[in-house]
């Protein structure tokens, strides 16, 4: 009988990156809703507490197992022993990202992104990807923070929305986004924030923390009530 074979933290985390379709659609709601809890146990673990870090795993691995026989992701974990390598600051990034990835439409529901030369330069605006947004929010990001999906099916958070030097999400920009129905229509918002606005003189985006909030509220309101 072969002796298992040791694991590693990274290869978990790609199984579950590589598999999260059929991974979301074999699981019952229970047990994904308990996956989710052990991927955000995870992702908010200190990164220099091994002890913790390596107990998530664990969890991650036990829910895992509760896939059908034949699964890929399960055949690989029971020839492993879990005993990873050192994990470090990737290891919990790498799980922010993947439960982002399970709360997102996935590239098999239909593609986020179209190729569009307004979205390209939306996208080539300064952002944050999804790990450094779990930082700055402290946990899940807000739905009202806009999320753009590049080709990559990467995502995207535009830096305008973070107050500066590493800052929380800006409060008037998460009431602005609420008014412009960012969880619905992310590229719509991205576009008011980051285009020139002829009433306020600029971009909205470039404005932040120059002209008073109300005038940036007043102007969304504007927007969406004209609609």
């Amino acid at each position: 009988m072969n002796e298992p074979r040791a694991g590693s933290a990274e290869r978990l985390l790609a199984l579950i990156g590589e598999h999260r379709d059929t991974i979301r659609s074999v699981l019952d709601g229970d047990q994904h809703a308990l996956l989710l809890d052990r991927l955000r146990a995870l992702a908010v673990a200190p990164a220099d507490d091994d002890r913790s870090v390596r107990r998530a795993l664990q969890g991650v691995r036990l829910v895992l197992l509760k896939l059908p026989p034949g699964h890929p992701v399960r055949r690989e974990l029971e020839s492993w022993r879990l005993a990873v390598t050192l994990p470090g600051p990737e290891t919990v990034a790498g799980a922010q990202e993947l439960l982002a990835w399970f709360h997102l439409p996935s590239p098999a529901c239909g593609p986020a992104y179209e190729p569009d030369p307004g979205r390209d330069r939306l996208l080539g605006q300064p952002a944050l990807s999804a790990a450094e947004a779990w930082g700055r929010c402290g946990g899940a990001p807000p739905a009202e923070l806009i999320r753009l999906r590049g080709p990559d099916y990467h995502d995207h958070y535009p830096e305008f929305q973070f107050t500066p030097a590493g800052g929380a999400p800006n409060d008037v920009v998460l009431e602005i986004n609420r008014l412009l129905l960012a969880d619905i229509d992310p590229w719509g918002a991205a576009a008011w924030w980051l285009s020139g606005n002829t009433w306020l003189g600029g971009s909205p985006a470039s404005l932040l923390g120059r002209l008073p909030d109300h005038r940036l509220v007043g102007a969304a309101l504007e927007l969406a009530e004209g609609e």
